[in-house]
């Protein structure tokens, strides 16, 4: 076999376990053997309407069954999945499916006007595949999804191509620039780098004809995991990959926001053993829900608590684990295009310090000047991971070559994090070298708020900053030079962004300054004016 695929994997786990759940939301329970069976249809429905070898399939979802049941389909037949922000307004989606050359887009009915208003522009489309949420019909230009899945049978669907370890799955991330980049990983890169993470023979071991490893590994019902951040990020995402890959079951929340009752409750109906969060903006109201009602949640099934990729604090932690000790809290140091570069593990009595991590197995911090950080030294450098990783991004050579880069022989992804690394070799992470805002898991780049911020009437100039927040972790607030004369109406500048934007890209609050005091080249200092603004609204 050419490389570890998902579609063979799960295959496998279906014929292991076929009437374990494989996913829960709500009443609907779907065994292993439907997954298998409604992703085959899926797959046959994205052959006949055309599709080739590796061409795209969006996920433009909500947390539901469908999102990771279409996933299957496209590794059954060869298609790339690509991840889609269900946040994004026009604009944003147009951008993304045409840089990902999407053929195929999985959509929510409540998405169907927007959808709608923007298809004729995307006529590398071939596929519309309608899910049923109960918002209203199908339009006529689009197959019904479960229409789809019903067709399916017991006998596995491949196109002529069949599948491989180097199909794609693509997860997109926010740029430097503020575009979205399509991460490419292989399928066999990421289950090297995932699964082998729970299954260290998958990453040494390469497959043979009868998946015997996953044979051995999956003898009965696995985990039960829940994402409770969306699984079109890839924190909720990969974890789900995991826990499938073991024969487990991965059950989603009916909610389409946080909340934290029906959160604790489907943890102890379903008898969850990991849940996957953002940080600080999960974990606090789980805290306070958890501190109000002593007794009215049976959290004890829970094993494993992950987040990635956002402020998670040793208060919040340690708030959880006073509600059960029994339990692992994982704070993973990962992003998008760099998988296992550190990690903080907390258990009740155990204190690690926010932001401070226990360094990867392939991980390096490397100076600006190309010089390996030595522990102790009180330098500072940009992590490197090596080990499994992407191969680039998608149609963007130059950021491929800027972010994978060859270091004593070897390649690694260098997503621009800044550490230090201490005398006794953990990591204390000083955040992205960029102005990347992190704003509840969200990735912000301010470029993009700002380019709408001054097509508002009256302001001059503007920069966009993160200021720090309980709630989102950073919360982001705009910074405006006026026109002479011109009072500041922050509602109608936070509006006038959330009419361009998507909603959580908009600025919380807005604050005017005489000038932005820009250098004699046009840039700017983010750092002075971020702490001004912390300053002036008394978060520094």
């Amino acid at each position: 076999m050419s490389g570890w695929n998902f579609a063979d994997i799960w295959e496998t786990v279906a014929q292991q376990v076929p009437d374990a759940p494989a996913q829960i939301q709500g009443q609907r329970q779907i065994t292993w053997a439907d997954f298998d069976r409604r992703a085959n249809g899926v797959a046959r429905a994205m052959l006949e309407a055309g599709l080739e070898e590796q061409e795209k399939v969006a996920q433009y979802l909500y947390n539901c069954p469908e999102y990771l049941e279409s996933m299957f389909a496209a590794f059954k037949a060869g298609m790339a999945p690509v991840n889609t922000n269900y946040r994004y307004l026009d604009d944003e989606l147009l951008y993304l499916w045409d840089n990902a050359d999407a053929a195929c887009v999985v959509f929510h009915g409540t998405f169907t006007e927007r959808v709608d208003a923007i298809r004729d522009q995307l006529p590398k489309v071939k596929l519309w595949l309608w899910v049923d949420d109960g918002t209203g019909p199908c339009p006529d230009w689009a197959t019904p999804y479960e229409e789809a899945a019903a067709q399916g049978t017991g006998d596995a669907v491949a196109g002529p191509w069949g599948r491989s370890g180097d199909h794609l799955n693509l997860l997109y991330t926010g740029g430097t620039t503020g575009m979205p980049k399509g991460v490419m990983w292989r399928q066999d890169d990421l289950i090297r780098n995932l699964v082998g993470s729970f299954v260290p023979a998958v990453r040494e071991q390469d497959p043979d004809d009868e998946l015997t490893l996953i044979r051995e590994s999956v003898s009965a019902p696995g985990l039960v995991g829940l994402p409770a951040c969306p699984l079109m990020h890839g924190t909720g995402c990969f974890t789900q990959l995991i826990v499938l890959s073991g024969g487990g079951c991965t059950v989603t929340l009916e909610r389409r926001s946080l909340d934290v009752d029906e959160l604790l409750s489907t943890i102890e109906r379903e008898r969850v053993n990991s849940i996957a969060i953002v940080g600080d903006a999960f974990a606090k109201p789980m805290v306070r829900a958890l501190d109000a009602n002593p007794g009215k949640y049976d959290i004890s099934s829970l094993m494993i608590v992950s987040s990635s990729g956002v402020m998670f604090s040793e208060e919040a932690k340690q708030g959880l684990l006073a509600h059960h000790p029994g339990m692992m809290i994982i704070d993973a140091f990962s992003s998008s295009e760099a998988l296992g570069m550190g990690q903080s593990v907390s258990t009740a009595g155990g204190t690690v310090s926010t932001a401070k991590f226990m360094v990867g197995e392939n991980t390096k911090v490397i100076t600006d000047d190309g010089r390996e950080v030595q522990p102790g030294s009180g330098e500072t450098g940009r992590v490197a991971v090596g080990g499994y990783q992407p191969v680039g991004y998608y149609k963007d050579e130059a950021k491929t070559k800027a972010t994978f880069i060859t270091f004593e022989g070897k390649r690694y992804s260098v997503p621009g994090d800044y550490a230090r690394v201490e005398a006794d070799g953990t990591l204390t992470l000083l955040g992205r070298g960029s102005v990347c805002i992190n704003t509840g898991g969200e990735k912000v780049y301010p470029e993009e708020v700002e380019e709408v911020l001054k097509t508002f009437e009256g302001v001059l100039d503007a920069v966009a900053v993160g200021v720090p927040d309980e709630k989102f972790g950073e919360a982001i607030t705009a910074i405006v030079e006026l026109a002479p004369g011109v009072e500041l109406d922050e509602a109608a500048v936070i509006g006038h962004v959330r009419s361009k934007l998507a909603a959580y890209k908009a600025p919380k609050r807005v604050l005017a300054v005489d000038t932005i005091g820009r250098a004699p080249n046009g840039k700017v200092d983010y750092k002075r004016l971020k702490g001004w603004a912390a300053e002036q609204l008394g978060v520094a």
